[in-house]
């Protein structure tokens, strides 16, 4: 039980550390080639904070444990929207500015309903993993193509000024490769120290997934929206978190169903996919300012969101502690 908790602790820090590197040295490279910084921030870098839930999820779908693999791409949105967007919302309150966001909220809606009409049959099958990559593609060129029209938009705007680290095309490489396989060796370290657990406590792997795993892999992301709240760039904490959700719905649980088809346990749909998608409701009336009349997500509204996030772990958590004692 200590190894497998070791385990988690070391692939956490490892799995940042490598997605941080791995993000580097793709920026650095695809400056090299010439890719425009508008792109490089788009696509780079909001890959890199979703490549955790990505490269853990792939493991586990591969390692068949099917609730780890879902419960980390949902639990990931949860987190990132009621704990992430609340706490920085408790922090300072985050205005909605950009058009681009105004659509994509009512657009992770929409993937949100599509994920949901998928569960109903009580499993994911590689066609249904094939049709969530196709949409994503589908969405990322949209996305690319709505931000390299639209470059005066204060999300777009932001992105064209993306750091890249200035580095050697050798380096780059370098630091590219070492972080692509140390993501590898660091998922695989947290999913068996994820599944370890679960078997120890003889709990699912999909509460894992949605509370330790889940947390674990938000970590690019907590991490960007604070640096977003220090610099004052509220779209880019939004725009980062709608990413992720798009990412996470679309490609991570969708990689995870192609390597292997997924069965789903009832309480995914009726517990967890519907508190993700009233939470992505939530967050759309509130940028559209339909709950304070204000276009922005209030301290009250960041109260709101964290208390949700606390009373869902508490009962994940009450579950294990009755598992546990069964």
């Amino acid at each position: 039980m200590l190894l497998a908790i070791a385990a988690i602790i070391a692939g956490l820090v490892l799995l940042v550390w490598s997605a941080d590197k791995f993000v580097d040295g793709a920026a650095a490279t695809a400056k090299h080639l010439g890719m425009p910084a508008l792109l490089i921030g788009m696509v780079i870098i909001g890959f890199g904070t979703s490549a955790p839930e990505l490269a853990v999820s792939a493991m586990a779908a591969a390692d068949g444990n099917p609730g780890l693999a879902l419960g980390n791409g949902y639990g990931s949105n949860i987190t990132n929207i009621a704990l992430i967007v609340g706490l920085t919302a408790v922090i300072a309150p985050i205005a909605v500015h950009s058009q681009v966001i105004r659509k994509e909220l009512p657009l992770l809606v929409v993937l949100t309903l599509i994920a949901g009409a998928q569960l109903i049959d009580g499993e994911l099958t590689r066609l249904d993993g094939w049709v969530l990559l196709a949409v994503f593609a589908v969405v990322m060129g949209w996305s690319i193509f709505q931000g390299l029209r639209n470059k005066a938009d204060p999300m777009t705007g932001a992105a064209e000024e993306t750091e890249v680290p200035a580095m050697s095309m050798n380096s780059a490489i370098m630091w590219l490769v070492i972080g692509l396989v140390l993501l590898v060796v660091s998922s695989r370290l947290l999913v068996w120290g994820a599944v370890t657990i679960a078997q120890t406590l003889g709990v699912s792997d999909l509460v894992i997934g949605l509370t330790i795993v889940a947390i674990g892999t938000s970590l690019p992301e907590l991490a960007s929206a604070i640096a977003a709240v220090r610099k004052n760039e509220h779209d880019l904490i939004l725009g980062n978190i709608l990413g992720s959700g798009i990412f996470n719905t679309l490609a991570v649980v969708g990689l995870a169903a192609v390597i292997k088809p997924l069965q789903v346990d009832p309480e995914v749909l009726y517990r967890d996919w519907t508190l993700m998608l009233a939470l992505t409701v939530g967050l759309l009336l509130m940028g559209y300012g339909l709950i304070s009349g204000k276009k922005a997500i209030s301290r009250p509204n960041g109260v709101i969101l964290v208390t949700v996030y606390v009373a869902y772990t508490g009962y994940l958590l009450s579950t294990v502690v009755s598992a546990a004692t069964a």
